[in-house]
């Protein structure tokens, strides 16, 4: 059973395997939970509590109570990556680079709870894979190669996982460092994996304008793996990346460039 939604400036797809529970309600269900999401978080409404929040015309006690968790979330964040995680990335309050991540764990949920326990959820390459594609075998989450449109830099083979990337090949440098103000350089991209997708993309976010620094970071963070492709091409793991799925380069499927990470059939 599958779906395509856009929403939130990107594109959502639902892949459910059997037994599907009661899918269409999930579904539906997880799609207006993105929507909500997106109403509250938007930093391009004039209207969004997160964006009247940041201008000063309204107070935290006034928006939903989504956004004091979302914030207390994010600021566990900026402690644990040394700053390198921020909520102002432009000098305004903008925590998009945790709240994708956070709805597409939650929406993830909604699809369990209503009895879809196997399925994949990709929000613009982010996904959140919860049970099996099918009883004999694991998901297989094919990473894209930044630097050559297409091709495929690695494949992640495993269960109930998260799997978030950061990198220019999408938007070029858009991830600036906190600490210095200007774009991050020293990475293509990075590809993290872990079970919990609100982590595991903030994480992401935070590593690529960490650079080189990131591996060593990682390597300290509980149950989180690394990919990462520097821009010469070279590439590098933490030492917990599974071996079950080295470090491949091939097309992609119909020659096509996939934006983050793609659920392999």
């Amino acid at each position: 059973m599958r779906h395509v939604e856009h929403v939130m400036g990107t594109v959502f797809s639902f892949d459910l395997r059997p037994p599907f529970g009661d899918g269409r309600h999930a579904i539906a269900e997880a799609v207006a939970w993105l929507h909500q999401v997106d109403a509250v978080f938007s930093t391009y409404r004039a209207d969004s509590p997160i964006r009247r929040l940041g201008a000063g015309e309204i107070g935290l006690d006034d928006c939903p109570p989504q956004v004091a968790d979302v914030l207390e979330l994010c600021a566990s964040v900026v402690t644990a990556s040394g700053g390198y995680f921020t909520t102002r990335p432009s000098g305004h309050l903008d925590p998009s680079g945790l709240v994708k991540g956070w709805a597409i764990e939650q929406a993830s949920r909604i699809l369990t709870r209503c009895g879809a326990v196997n399925h994949c959820l990709n929000g613009g390459g982010d996904l959140q894979c919860a049970g099996r594609p099918a009883p004999d075998r694991p998901w297989r989450i094919a990473v894209a190669h930044p630097l050559r449109p297409g091709a495929v830099a690695t494949v992640i083979a495993g269960d109930d996982l998260a799997v978030a990337t950061s990198g220019t090949a999408e938007r070029g440098p858009h991830i600036t460092n906190p600490h210095t103000g200007r774009p991050a350089l020293d990475l293509a991209s990075i590809t993290l994996i872990g079970t919990g997708l609100t982590m595991v993309d903030s994480y992401a976010t935070a590593a690529f304008a960490m650079g080189a620094a990131a591996r060593v970071w990682i390597e300290g963070l509980p149950g989180v793996e690394a990919f990462a492709v520097t821009p010469t091409g070279a590439t590098w793991h933490t030492s917990g990346f599974p071996d079950t799925a080295p470090p491949v380069v091939e097309e992609a499927e119909g020659g096509s460039p996939l934006p983050g990470g793609k659920a392999l059939p």
